[in-house]
């Protein structure tokens, strides 16, 4: 939003909350270029605004909607050919879909060639395009858009010319807005609102009955995930064999050193700091590779082979915490470091911890490994996620020696060095067994081969945490364990957790009406890539109604407010949404049995009858089809609450009026609940 409009909102803050849901990422202009005589070739192009997303026309069945693009004349026309997309195209794997899906950013052509039928009088080409975009959190409508040009021909061996009518920007935006901005919609979208009976009188939804709603979200939660994970990860390795006989002997040397101990814990802190900085350096590269190639990081993650070779390295990473080998740095390079310590001062400090995170690399490697998988396959912004986690991990080093140096009586309550630091290695192995599998699960879903079918994966964990439970009871051994390994208090605990984590997994195994295992939601494979599952046409053992006016009247005899969820087929945050927030057990029962679930579907494809088929103006030479029932579902949502994104959430009473603040988009089950009870909570309170 640019600065002009932040003014202007401010001037008119009383209707901000009214204009301000309106999405309008994607832009077009129409343009037609003569290539011969009758050879004529028909240019939509598209400004896509930063972080949304056009699909491709090359989208696979069963996934989002692609975009299609279609000329006709009033002097009849023949296409040459097929609609050829001009742009760079993106490809990532789809964890809702369980496909690869194909889009593109900031800016695509769709070019058409055609000749005309009649050449030799002026002739109007009309194109019309079928689009839908999205973004991280939500899904705008399918939407459908008409331009106009009047091509005039000017005889044989001569270059006709294309009489453009004023720039045609389509809007992917409410019809309400694009009212205000011309006159003929607005005569129009009221007389056809009125003809289907779309606008609902007594929906208000900028004065809902109650002022309960849910804070905008944001998108640097990840980040600060990343940044905790590298953090436990960073503590993690401190207590691995290569890590742990090291802290004593560090903090001792500069706190016990001829310098003084003041300059000795100020030196501590610096080669803290000094480790961090070495840690978050180690991301650098990957944001000039980003730089370089700003999508590498989305191919390479849906990447068949790629998922494959992370799944072999973790093998390898495993191998190496059960002691059948090392993985180090070569040793010129330590070595290398180690001499240039000798130089003193800051400079001296630097290269010592450069030397600790060199030399403690054959235990740290495996868990900057699992870090650097994790967030290369599950996140568009993978140099941002890399340098939080690197910074969280080198920030719990950093910590560790500095509070050392800071109190260095505290080394006296250290555990010795023993035989459990490697029992934390060899746990830290069948973690990687277990982490292996997610990427082998997801070069199996690429490649819809679907072999790793949901109950196979939560078989193999079963039978790795098997494995771990034996180890911590001492009923197998790995090379560096010890004859008769001493089983303490600890690897009990563990041991019986392990004995806990097995039982939880079994209830996976077992077919249910909803999914289970949601805190493992995003690791296992999808519900519907399983030998049990069925399609069929409820949602977790719902049957919504799809059609506003039924489910009202549902809501009037049931005297249950009415819950609107606007969706799509296509609609991956949707498909998020149902999967891993709806079927979380203390949402479920609220959508079963507190409201009437109406779930309309804005890309339903299915046409309405011929006599409601319709069109609405919106300027500049492009019309908006209603032919669809989606198109329908669509155009109610916009009229009655300003929106054109999915999902969107709306609660309202069997009277028609809206209960509390709609709500957009993927959100946590925490915000959806507060949504869902608030409303519920006061429709309860004042119904009678």
């Amino acid at each position: 939003m640019n600065l002009k409009t932040w003014y202007l909102l401010a001037f008119m803050f009383l209707f901000q909350g009214i204009t301000a849901q309106i999405k309008d990422p994607v832009k077009f202009k129409y343009s037609i270029n003569t290539l011969s005589d009758n050879e004529y070739e028909a240019v939509l192009t598209a400004t896509i605004d930063k972080n949304w997303k056009v699909y491709s026309k090359d989208l696979p069945p069963d996934s989002g909607v692609p975009t299609q693009m279609t000329l006709s004349s009033t002097a009849g026309l023949q296409t040459i050919g097929g609609v050829v997309e001009v742009g760079k195209k993106h490809d990532e794997f789809s964890e809702a879909f369980g496909v690869q899906i194909v889009y593109f950013v900031d800016r695509v052509l769709f070019k058409q060639r055609f000749k005309l039928k009649n050449n030799a009088a002026p002739a109007t080409v009309t194109a019309e395009i079928t689009y839908m975009t999205c973004d991280d959190r939500i899904c705008l409508a399918p939407n459908t858009l008409e331009f106009s040009q009047t091509i005039t021909p000017v005889g044989p061996n001569t270059s006709a010319t294309a009489t453009p009518l004023p720039e045609a920007v389509a809007k992917a935006d409410t019809v309400m807005t694009i009212a205000a901005d011309t006159a003929t919609a607005a005569t129009e979208l009221p007389a056809m609102a009125r003809q289907e009976g779309l606008k609902v009188a007594t929906m208000d939804f900028a004065n809902p009955l109650t002022n309960c709603g849910v804070e905008a979200q944001t998108n640097d939660e990840n980040f600060w995930t990343y940044l905790l994970l590298g953090f436990f990860g960073g503590l993690i390795a401190l207590l691995t064999p290569c890590v742990f006989p090291m802290i004593p002997l560090t903090v001792s040397f500069f706190t016990k050193g001829a310098l003084g101990s003041a300059k000795g814990k100020r030196d501590a802190f610096i080669y803290g700091f000094f480790i961090l900085l070495i840690f978050v350096l180690l991301s650098v590269p990957f944001h000039i590779i980003d730089g370089i190639a700003g999508n590498i990081f989305n191919q390479i993650s849906t990447s068949v082979w790629l998922n494959v070779t992370f799944f072999v390295i973790f093998l390898y990473f495993a191998g190496s915490f059960f002691g059948y080998y090392d993985i180090t740095l070569p040793s010129s390079i330590a070595n290398r470091s180690s001499r240039a310590e000798d130089a003193g001062g800051i400079i001296g400090i630097f290269f010592m911890a450069l030397t600790l995170v060199i030399v403690s690399f054959s235990c740290t490697g495996p868990i900057l490994g699992s870090l650097l998988g994790s967030a290369v396959t599950g996140s568009a912004d993978v140099p941002m996620l890399l340098t939080f986690a690197l910074a969280g991990f080198g920030l719990s080093w950093a910590i560790v020696f500095g509070l050392l140096a800071l109190f260095p009586q505290t080394l006296q309550r250290l555990p010795k060095s023993g035989g459990w630091m490697n029992t934390v290695k060899v746990v830290l192995g069948f973690i990687e067994l277990g982490l292996a599998l997610k990427f082998l699960s997801k070069a199996d879903l690429v490649s819809k081969t679907f072999f790793l079918k949901r109950e196979l994966f939560i078989a193999l964990w079963i039978i790795i945490t098997i494995g771990l439970v034996l180890y911590l009871f001492g009923k197998i051994r790995f090379p560096h364990d010890d004859k008769k390994p001493k089983i303490s208090l600890t690897r009990r605990i563990l041991g019986f957790a392990g004995i806990g984590f097995i039982i939880y997994l079994i209830q996976g195994l077992i077919p249910g009406d909803r999914p289970k295992l949601q805190h493992l939601s995003g690791i296992l494979p999808p519900i519907n890539v399983s030998y049990f599952h069925q399609e069929g046409d409820g949602i977790l053992g719902m049957h919504p109604s799809h059609d506003y006016f039924e489910a009202i009247e549902t809501a009037k005899r049931e005297n249950k407010p009415l819950l609107i969820d606007f969706t799509g087929y296509g609609c991956e945050n949707c498909r998020k949404m149902e999967e891993f927030v709806w079927s979380e057990p203390d949402i479920l029962p609220i959508l079963q049995n507190d409201v009437v679930l109406a779930s309309l579907y804005v890309d339903d494809k299915e046409a309405l009858p011929e006599a409601k088929q319709t069109s609405v103006d919106m300027g500049n030479g492009q019309r908006k089809k209603i032919k669809t029932i989606g198109d329908k579902w669509s155009l109610f949502q916009q009229i009655n609450f300003n929106n054109n994104s999915q999902p969107h959430y709306v609660l309202v009473t069997p009277d028609g009026k809206v209960i509390n603040t709609p709500v957009s988009g993927y959100m946590s089950k925490e915000d959806f609940k507060n949504f869902l009870t608030c409303g519920i909570g006061f429709y309860k309170r004042n119904s009678k």
